[in-house]
């Protein structure tokens, strides 16, 4: 039945696109910029954290900027997408209780709005990368295939969180606080040669880890990927994705009553 699921969702992929496509609608609504949003809130996140880290920390990196923009939009699709998804089943309660679908359908549209919100600011780095004086390679070439990992990995935990949320509500609470503490676990404003080496180990078995290192090794680095840390990070990735989809299978079936 679980492997069935899929082919299901296959079906309803209409719907999975019109949520998508509302799930993009609505994050900015009502706002003056509206949509230009998806390009100016990054920018003024790499503002700031150049500032802190490079001014007040003083990290010493060549293009700094640079590493940390590559960085920080590769973090923002897993950890805005998680945060979202893990309350996506409440927000949708009245949907839920009165027509049928695949309810997977609904975590997986709030990740394909990430997906969607990366893929634009890639508009924004590609130049961004040229004017710092990057060219483009034949590693570049490696990032569908690190955009699919993440994409398999954050949806795992997208379903993982949202359907726990149903059923312990404070989850999407907690959440919001652990995710500051992941983002520093995670190589986004520092480089892992940072990392004190009797620690490194524990860094390395946070899987968004070699996602995250993945896009700098191409973009920053310029160079191929670590392939053992990237394989590790799929199989990881993989797992997780079953993992969540056999929790979100097995709880969705009181999803109705709970909402």
């Amino acid at each position: 039945m679980l492997f069935a699921r899929p082919k299901e969702i296959i079906e309803y992929r209409s719907m999975l696109w019109g949520l998508i496509l509302s799930e993009l609608r609505t994050r900015y609504r009502g706002s003056v910029l509206g949509f230009l949003w998806t390009f100016v809130n990054p920018l003024l996140t790499l503002l700031v954290y150049t500032l802190v880290f490079s001014t007040v920390m003083r990290i010493h990196l060549t293009h700094y900027a640079v590493f940390l923009f590559i960085g920080l939009l590769g973090w923002n699709m897993f950890s805005g997408a998680t945060l979202s998804a893990t309350s996506v089943i409440v927000r949708q309660a009245p949907m839920v209780k009165k027509i049928y679908f695949p309810r997977e359908i609904l975590p997986l549209s709030v990740v394909g709005g990430a997906l969607m919100n990366y893929l634009f600011s890639l508009v924004i780095l590609i130049p961004f990368l040229l004017l710092s004086g990057y060219e483009p390679n034949v590693y570049w070439l490696y990032l569908p295939l690190i955009i699919l990992i993440e994409t398999i990995l954050t949806s795992g935990f997208a379903l993982l969180f949202a359907s726990v949320n149903v059923y312990m509500r404070d989850l999407e609470h907690v959440l919001q606080i652990f995710m500051m503490l992941w983002m520093y676990l995670t190589p986004v404003v520092y480089t892992l040669s940072m990392v004190p080496q009797r620690f490194l180990p524990i860094f390395m078995l946070n899987p968004v880890t070699d996602v995250i290192s993945s896009y700098q090794d191409i973009f920053y680095y310029e160079h191929s990927l670590d392939w053992k840390g990237f394989l590790y990070g799929t199989v990881v990735s993989v797992v997780i994705l079953l993992i969540g989809w056999s929790v979100f299978h097995r709880l969705s079936r009181r999803f109705a009553e709970e909402v």
